[in-house]
């Protein structure tokens, strides 16, 4: 018994981490965003309580600051060692994933993948808060640089220069610990490695680990997809455009509903995103334009503010110093508006100029025949009616064919037709 607890006792603070059976893998594409922050902490969560090593395959373009920040964290307070896997080839650990690559306990990449670009995005208009932006992010990547021994230099290099390098030149400058074409061989390389995690050192032991995906849940992959600020902006318009249709057409129900659930999606969305309160503006303000276009012809003067004004206020939306609205979703998305707009004006103007057809102003250019004489007045037959009358000048005989060219409250005013 004595021997037993002897072992139990030494076990419990051995520093080899044994990770022969399994090796958790989550898979990250896209934007860096919320739901990726919680997808990957929970991912950890499921690993510390397996005792197993985490490997997250990453591609990503860039992402949040607060969600890359809030990761980074998680990754730094594992208790288990964190792989980052850029993979596969094509694939890219771009702005925010850079950041992430970097703090990772084991930094890892598929020939073909590159890594850097993380230069913060310009706001516009104000070059000092951008310059604090990039000074902060500069400092926090070579401190992460720094904590993982990694390449300093050209860790800064990524923020200040916007430097991108691939695969190897990431493995020979020493800013990633390892290349691997497939998961066999990133499992073969990562055994007996020894590594840091909160703890103290771990010695991974994975050459026949078994490998067990944790994928988002339908919830998670829904929000990602939303989450991405190119998709809450096109959510943002539609909604308008819903609306507006709406209210131009009250009764057609459909396009309300969508138009309501499309803003209730990218107001959920943009509560993640800092939002530039005139950006917004500037995009309602568009919107106004628009309408009263349409509602008041100005020969497209109205409609040319709102162009502009849209496309500063879709540029100025999102002020993350990693992402935004892309200038390729803005650009057409200003088109469409305009001509969804020049559209409904050439309906507008057309309904305008369109002789009315109900009511007594309908009935000019009718033809009819007087059913009796017409000295001024009298009473004519008309569209299977009988309507009183005026003659515009003279006499007009009974059962001549008559016009009607205006009216006098209800009498039509009408001439003969020669």
């Amino acid at each position: 018994m004595l021997n037993k607890a002897v072992i139990l006792f030494l076990l419990s603070f051995s520093c080899v981490y044994a990770a022969e059976e399994q090796v958790y893998v989550l898979k990250v594409e896209g934007v860096i965003d919320p739901i990726v922050s919680d997808y990957i902490r929970r991912g950890i969560s499921t690993a510390e309580k397996e005792n197993a090593a985490l490997i997250i395959q990453l591609d990503t373009p860039g992402g949040l600051d607060t969600s890359m920040r809030s990761i980074i964290q998680d990754i730094l307070n594992s208790e288990i060692p964190v792989v980052v896997y850029v993979h596969p080839q094509g694939a890219r650990a771009a702005s925010a994933g850079s950041f992430i690559l970097v703090a990772s306990h084991v930094a890892a990449m598929t020939p073909g993948t590159n890594i850097g670009a993380a230069h913060p995005v310009a706001m516009m208009g104000n070059a000092s808060v951008s310059e604090k932006i990039v000074n902060d992010a500069a400092a926090y990547m070579k401190s992460l640089a720094e904590l993982k021994k990694r390449n300093v230099s050209l860790a800064a290099s990524f923020v200040y220069n916007s430097t991108s390098i691939t695969a190897a030149e990431a493995l020979n400058s020493g800013t990633a610990d390892l290349i691997a074409d497939d998961y066999d061989s990133l499992l073969s390389q990562l055994d007996g490695r020894r590594v840091e995690v909160k703890s103290g050192e771990k010695i991974l032991h994975t050459k026949n680990a078994r490998r067990i995906e944790l994928p988002m849940s339908a919830r998670e992959e829904f929000l990602h997809i939303i989450s991405n600020p190119n998709i809450t902006y096109l959510l943002f318009l539609a909604g308008i455009y819903g609306i507006i249709f709406e209210l131009s057409n009250p009764g057609a129900i459909l396009p309300g509903v969508v138009g309501g659930i499309c803003i209730l999606l990218a107001l959920w969305s943009f509560q993640a995103l800092s939002v530039s309160a005139a950006g917004a503006a500037l995009i309602i303000f568009a919107i106004v334009l628009f309408t009263a276009e349409v509602m008041a012809p100005t020969h497209g003067i109205l409609a040319a503010g709102g162009i502009i004004a849209l496309f500063l206020g879709s540029l100025m939306l999102i002020e993350e110093p990693f992402i935004k609205i892309s200038l390729g979703v803005v650009a057409p998305a200003t088109v469409f508006t305009a001509l969804f707009f020049a559209f409904a004006l050439g309906l507008a103007i057309k309904a305008q100029r369109r002789r009315p057809t109900t009511g007594i102003e309908g009935m000019v250019g009718l033809v009819g025949v007087a059913r009796e004489e017409l000295n001024p007045e009298g009473s004519i037959f008309i569209r299977g009616e009988l309507w009183r009358a005026r003659a515009k000048s003279g006499a007009i005989q009974k059962d001549k064919k008559i016009k009607v060219v205006g009216a006098d409250n209800l009498v039509l005013i009408v001439e003969e037709v020669k």
